[in-house]
C-alpha cells in the first residue's frame, strides 16, 4: 500500500497537485478546509486519515517527540526546510518515498528530505 500524503498549511499546495499528477494520494490543509488548525490538530487529522504529514514547520519535530513520550502514535512526518528544496524537488522526493515505502515503514517516524 502506497503512502498517503497530507500537506499541512505551511507547505505549498503545488506540491500536493504535483503528487496527484503522479498518481499519489495527496492533499493539503487548504483542500479540506484545515487552514488555521493548530499543529497538533493537523497531525491528528493526518493520523485519522492514515496519512503521512508533509511539513516545513519545525514545530512538528517537537510535537513528534511529545507524542512519542506519551505513547501516542502518528502516521509519520516528512520534514524539509522550506528553503532547502524547490517545489519540483520536493515533489520528486516525496513521490519516491510514497512509492517505495509502506505506511508501516513511516509510522511514528520523522523523515528528513
Amino acid at each position: 500500500m502506497a503512502l498517503r500524503i497530507y500537506l499541512d498549511e505551511n507547505a505549498n499546495t503545488a506540491i500536493a497537485e504535483g503528487l496527484r499528477q503522479r498518481g499519489i494520494d495527496a492533499w493539503s490543509a487548504r483542500d479540506v478546509g484545515n487552514r488555521g488548525l493548530a499543529d497538533e490538530e493537523q497531525l491528528q487529522y493526518a493520523t485519522r486519515k492514515r496519512a503521512v504529514t508533509f511539513t516545513h514547520d519545525d514545530d512538528f519535530l517537537s510535537l513528534a517527540d511529545e507524542w512519542e513520550e506519551t505513547g501516542r502514535e502518528h502516521g509519520g512526518i516528512l520534514f524539509v526546510h522550506a528553503r532547502r528544496l524547490s517545489i519540483g524537488e520536493s515533489i520528486y522526493r516525496v513521490a519516491e518515498y510514497a512509492q517505495a515505502l509502506d505506511p508501516e515503514d513511516v509510522n511514528n517516524q520523522v523523515l528528513f528530505l
